[in-house]
C-alpha cells in the first residue's frame, strides 16, 4: 500500500504526507483464506485493519450462542480503529472473513502519537468515527422499529444506490439474513414474494431493482 492509497482512506484524510509517512511505517499485509478467524470477542487490541480485498463479517454470540452479525465490511473499508480510544482496548466484537481475504493492519502507535502532537487531526479524526457512529444507530433503528420485509428492501436500496440498480450477493444468505436479524428462510420467502410482483429479478448472485418506485413505495406504506 502506497501513501496516495493511505490518502484515499476518509479517517487519513486530514494528514500531511509526513504524517502519512509515519502512519506507513506501521502497517502490515496479511492474506486469509474463507472462515478465518482474525480476533475473538475479548481479545486485547494490537491493531485496526483495512479490508483491501474480500470481506469480513462482524459479529457477537447471544446467550443462547446464536451468531449475530453486526456489520458486514467490505473491501475499502476499515474496523476496530475505535478500538485504540478505549480505556481497556479489547475487541467488542468477533472478526471472521467470509471470502478470501487481503487486509491491511495498523499498528495502533504511530496514530496514537500524531493525535497527542495535532488536536486539530484528533477532531478531525473523531468527526469521522462519528459519522460511523451515527450510522450504525441508523442500522440500529432499521432492526428495532421496522419488520423484516422493510429491512431487506432498505438494504436493497441502500445497495443498489451506487450500481445502476444492481446489487451483488458478495456474502452468503445467511450472513446477510443475520445482519438483518432475519432467519435465512424469511430472506428467501421476502425475496421470492419482491420477485412474484416484478420488483426485483434474482440472477444467481445478482438482485436486478427492476421497480425502484415500488420497492419505495413498499417502504412508505
Amino acid at each position: 500500500m502506497t501513501l496516495n492509497d493511505l490518502r484515499r482512506i476518509p479517517l487519513f484524510e486530514p494528514l500531511t504526507s509526513e504524517q502519512l509517512a509515519r502512519i506507513h511505517t506501521g502497517l502490515r499485509e496479511r492474506r486469509c483464506e474463507a472462515g478465518e478467524r482474525l480476533f475473538a470477542q475479548g481479545d486485547v487490541a494490537r491493531h485496526f485493519f483495512l479490508v483491501a480485498d474480500g470481506s469480513v463479517k462482524l459479529s457477537r454470540l447471544s446467550r443462547d450462542g446464536d451468531e449475530k452479525v453486526i456489520e458486514v465490511i467490505q473491501a475499502g473499508q476499515l474496523f476496530a480503529e475505535a478500538v485504540m480510544f478505549m480505556d481497556e482496548r479489547r475487541y467488542p466484537v468477533n472478526a471472521t472473513t467470509v471470502t478470501e481475504t487481503r487486509l491491511i493492519l495498523f499498528e495502533h502507535a504511530p496514530l496514537l502519537g500524531l493525535l497527542d502532537e495535532s488536536p486539530d487531526v484528533a477532531l478531525k479524526l473523531l468527526g469521522s468515527l462519528s459519522r460511523r457512529i451515527h450510522g450504525l444507530l441508523s442500522q440500529l433503528d432499521e432492526l428495532t422499529l421496522h419488520n423484516a420485509t422493510y429491512r431487506l428492501i432498505s438494504y436493497l436500496l441502500s445497495e443498489g444506490r451506487a450500481t445502476a440498480g444492481e446489487v451483488r450477493l458478495a456474502v452468503p444468505k445467511q450472513v446477510i439474513a443475520s445482519r438483518l436479524s432475519m432467519q435465512p428462510e424469511t430472506l428467501s420467502r421476502i425475496l421470492a414474494r419482491l420477485r412474484t410482483r416484478r420488483l426485483i429479478e434474482v440472477q444467481g448472485d445478482t438482485i436486478k431493482l427492476c421497480d425502484e418506485r415500488g420497492l419505495r413505495a413498499m417502504l412508505e406504506s
